[in-house]
């Protein structure tokens, strides 16, 4: 139990800081990304709007920031210096063309890795397949404005060096992330025991308490059903001994039920496996419930063919088909039906079905938690505490299978148990 705790915590900690991470990795990444275009947009504008080049007055301001404090780190001489150095850091060529897409003229002084022809061919292939007037074409944003008579300027913007830095910023944002994913997973699970301790604490007291007190109430119920049968002996049975035996019978299940489930909840707990026959266990289990399915007047199926065998426990196979034909015989409509089937491909699954007048909504995994009960006028009536198909699930889970509950339409529901061929002899202390 302490292992299991121990593993959610760990992994509800870790799930939490990645998304935490991604989110904000991205967003950095992306913000920087949009800053990118953003700037050489803003660049692009400026050129067209000056004929392909950079303003030569009010590019940078008109005068330098004063240089009395030549060791502090100055924003406005920074900002100076930015302004001042665009025009020469920014690399970009531009090609004027007619209405009928004649190269007028070709701009590269501003860019070494850029030919005429390479312009050329750059402006004239943009110009047939650009859908709009800004964009990327490979590693460039480009603007192509409208002038006078027609002609259009076509302008590039290398960003390759932009584009590098934003993808080393990616990489080294997701370096940094999955170095401090593994440094939390370290310290998470170094410190998840002590995380953990209180859960586990009130687990245990809470294991203790049931096993102590189912125990303690073996006694009284043992001695209360050796009284009624001396009353009965000396008067004569009548609906009020009747009524005690009925009562007996429910408190002695719930208390075998809840001991079952402490045990299966016990870690240190070791149950022996031996290969025993799966059809005959479960084919006796299922006969056993025929004479009340005739006093009930159901239809009763059973399909289970001879000659499967399992590595298991076969005492608790057999309280899980009885737990499972229980719930059905207890919750299946009036006149309804139950079958009861085995078959067995690349897994052994044994599945009980049975009509029902209501079957729950949403997710029927709750029917396996812990006291629930779906229509608790029902269960009053059958006797049931909700307590069955935790215990059928603790069964299958020391099995190392499955148990799902399944709706067939809107009157049938199907709990399906699936088990593994081949089980480990000593699964139980792997665990």
């Amino acid at each position: 139990m302490v292992d299991k705790l121990r593993k959610k915590f760990v992994i509800t900690a870790i799930l939490s800081l990645l998304l935490i991470l991604v989110t904000m990795i991205g967003i950095i990444n992306a913000i920087n990304m949009h800053q990118v275009v953003s700037d050489a947009d803003t660049l692009l504008e400026t050129l067209a709007s000056n004929d392909g080049y950079f303003p030569t007055k009010s590019a940078a301001p008109k005068k330098r920031p004063s240089l009395n404090n030549s060791n502090a780190f100055d924003w406005d001489d920074i900002n100076f210096n930015h302004s001042t150095e665009t025009p020469f850091q920014s690399r970009y060529f531009w090609v004027r063309m007619d209405s009928s897409a004649n190269i007028i003229k070709i701009n590269t002084i501003h860019i070494a890795s850029v030919s005429y022809t390479t312009a050329e061919e750059y402006a004239k292939d943009l110009y047939s397949k650009a859908s709009k007037k800004m964009g990327f074409y490979h590693s460039y944003r480009y603007l192509i404005a409208d002038e006078p008579e027609g002609s259009k300027l076509i302008i590039f913007l290398d960003l390759s060096t932009a584009i590098i830095n934003s993808k080393q910023l990616l990489i080294q944002s997701v370096a940094i992330g999955l170095l401090a994913l593994i440094a939390m997973f370290i310290l998470v699970f170094l410190f998840s025991g002590q995380a953990v301790a209180p859960a586990v604490e009130s687990l245990e007291k809470q294991k203790r308490f049931i096993t102590d007190a189912g125990h303690e109430l073996k006694t009284p119920l043992a001695v209360i059903s050796a009284d009624i049968d001396v009353l009965e002996l000396e008067q004569g049975k009548n609906e009020w001994t009747a009524s005690i035996r009925n009562q007996l019978k429910r408190m002695n299940s719930l208390v075998k039920n809840m001991l079952t489930l402490s045990r299966m909840d016990e870690e240190r707990m070791h149950v022996v496996f031996t290969e025993f026959d799966l059809s005959e266990t479960l084919k006796d289990a299922a006969i056993s419930f025929e004479p009340i399915a005739e006093s009930q007047d159901k239809l009763y199926k059973i399909d289970i063919p001879d000659g499967i065998r399992i590595l298991g426990n076969k005492t608790s196979i057999n309280q899980l088909a009885c737990l499972l034909l229980d719930n059905a015989f207890k919750y299946s409509s009036k006149n309804g039906s139950i079958h009861v089937l085995l078959s067995v491909d690349k897994h052994i699954v044994f599945e009980v079905s049975n009509t029902c007048d209501t079957i729950p909504y949403g997710n029927l995994d709750r029917l396996f938690d812990r006291f629930y009960r779906a229509d608790y006028s029902r269960s009053r009536e059958t006797g049931g505490y909700g307590i069955g198909l935790s215990v059928a699930r603790a069964i299958v889970t020391s099995h190392g299978g499955t148990i799902e509950a399944l709706r067939d339409g809107d009157k049938i529901i199907r709990f399906v148990v699936t088990l593994p061929k081949q089980q480990a002899r000593n699964n139980q202390k792997n665990k």
